[in-house]
């Protein structure tokens, strides 16, 4: 469908970030032509990045970058 392979990368660090920071790397990753970023297998909720806000935030960053 592409033409050509898939680009995508896992988002690092794993722990620390705050859910605004990990969706701003997201965009910074779709932006710079990655296809796709995935989670770490063992992210979950964490009191400084909740599961909703993280998802909100790449959600936002999803479709900013596609403008």
């Amino acid at each position: 469908k592409y033409g050509r392979p898939l680009l995508g990368c896992t988002i690092k660090p794993k722990l620390g970030l705050s859910a605004k920071n990990y969706g701003r790397a997201v965009y910074e990753c779709l932006r710079g032509g990655l296809d796709f970023t995935k989670d770490d297998e063992n992210v979950n909720s964490q009191p400084f990045m909740r599961w909703r806000d993280r998802f909100l935030f790449c959600a936002e960053a999803i479709y900013k970058s596609q403008a």
